[in-house]
Formats: C-alpha cells, structure tokens, sequence
C-alpha cells in the first residue's frame, strides 16, 4: 500500500478538565466497581459525563486516528480484550525468534532460583520482585513483564542476536512512553511511538511503514493515534505471526519473580 491508497479513520473527541481522581471518586459513590490498579473501564467514564454535562460543555475539541485493518492478518480490534486487562497501566511484552522460554527469562535478569510457576496472586509490586511471564505462541517465545520494562536497550540487543528477532511492545500510561520496537541480530531496526507513528528511529526507520499503512495509519502524517497499544500489538503479530489472546494470560504458566527489580 502507499500513502495514497487510504483515507485514515479519523474520530473526534472532547477532553475535559478533570481533577486526577474525580471520576474514580464519583464512580465509587454511584456503586461501580473500581480496582486499585488498571485503567478506568470506559463505560464508566461515560456514564460520569453523561451525568455532568456541564464538563463537556467546557471542554476542548481535537482529533485523532484509529487504526483498523486495511488487509488481511492481525488487527488492533483483535487486542480489544487489551483495555482493562490484567495487564495493566504499565507492561512490556517482547516476542522472541530463536530461544526457549527459559533462556528469555535469563536474558530478562532472572536466575534459576527466580524460575517458578506463577500464580494469579503474584504481580509485580514497588517493594517487591518483578513478575515475568513467558509462553510459546507458534516459532516465537513471548514474555510479558508486568510493571516493567526490562526488554530494551543492551538485553533487547542480546534477545535478538546471533541472528535472531525480537519485537517489544512497551506500555507506560504514566510517562506517555509508549514503544513498539523491532530488532535483528543484535540491531535495533526501527523504534516507533506508536501513539505519535512520526517519531521513529533506528538503522531502518521506516522499516515498519508498511505494517502502519496496512492499519490505516499514514507514516508521513503528524497525527496521534487513538489507539496505540492494540496498534502496536497488532504489528508485532503481523511481523511474528502470534496473535496473543487473553488465554495466553491464564496462570499457573512458567515465569519468574526478579527481586530487587524496583
């Protein structure tokens, strides 16, 4: 595809001023369920403003892309299950050709005595050890760091080398640093912001536009993309053929649980 065989999907919001917990308070005193730890689930958000009108009446308007499917293969919407996931606001997950689940962990920190199964009571907490999981979808390993990022960098490097790939996708809601990033043989190939898709980097920079057009997302464009994270992991599953499903969550499954990571 070019840059001329499409018309991105453009969606228009309105984002309104709001104190860091006013939605969460209100929701709490109306009896939703409100976890500690994830993103607000979005029916919830709605049902606050449709219960404020007056915050939309002041609020700025603006636009964004949306990713979707232009040709066959994975698609953000097949990461949908994404948003209020276990996963979390802070993650990173990195598929790797070429080495067994327990070789990841090794080069992602951990040692044989960190190697268990992890169960559904353990996450990563600021006191406590950095929980890693790993699974086999088809040729590719697969290791989710939860609160972490640990698979960038020189261990990225190491991932990938000797030949091998290795793709990561980092996501950090707090400091807006979102990554989708694609190694060989110990190079980084191309680094994207996958919410800002220009601000790219690395020996071949463009190496991905392909993926992006195939999403509806022009790479010359300085747009900001509405959905970036199932963006993202929809390229990473174009480029490895693993499609990750919430079944690939379920635990007990092999990881770790890194001391001294935070």
């Amino acid at each position: 595809m070019s840059d001329a065989d499409f018309t991105p999907l453009r969606v228009t919001y309105q984002a309104p001023e709001l104190g860091r917990t006013q939605i969460r308070d209100w929701a709490r005193a109306n009896g939703y369920l409100v976890s500690e730890r994830g993103r607000m689930a979005r029916e919830i958000t709605e049902a606050f403003l449709a219960a404020h009108p007056e915050v939309l009446e002041q609020a700025r308007t603006f636009e964004m892309v949306r990713a979707t499917a232009r040709t066959p293969g994975a698609s953000p919407e097949d990461y949908a299950w994404e948003e209020g996931s276990r996963l979390g606001e802070i993650y990173t997950i990195v598929f790797v050709r070429g080495l067994d689940e327990r070789e990841v962990l090794h080069r992602l920190g951990a040692v044989d005595e960190d190697i268990r199964l992890i169960i559904d009571e353990d996450y990563s907490r600021p006191e406590g050890p950095e929980i890693i999981t790993v699974r086999r979808i088809g040729n590719w390993t697969v290791a989710i760091e939860d609160c972490g990022w640990r698979a960038q960098g020189k261990v990225l490097a190491a991932l990938s080398g000797d030949g091998r790939e290795a793709v990561t996708v980092k996501r950090h809601n707090y400091a807006a640093q979102h990554h989708l990033s694609y190694a060989v043989d110990g190079e980084l190939v191309t680094d994207i912001n996958p919410a800002f898709p220009i601000h790219r980097h690395g020996a071949d920079p463009d190496g991905l536009n392909r993926h992006l057009r195939e999403l509806g997302i022009d790479p010359a464009a300085d747009d900001h993309v509405d959905n970036p994270i199932p963006a993202a992991l929809a390229i990473a599953s174009r480029i490895t053929g693993a499609v990750i499903t919430p079944e690939h969550l379920r635990r007990p499954i092999l990881g770790a649980a890194i001391p001294g990571a935070h």
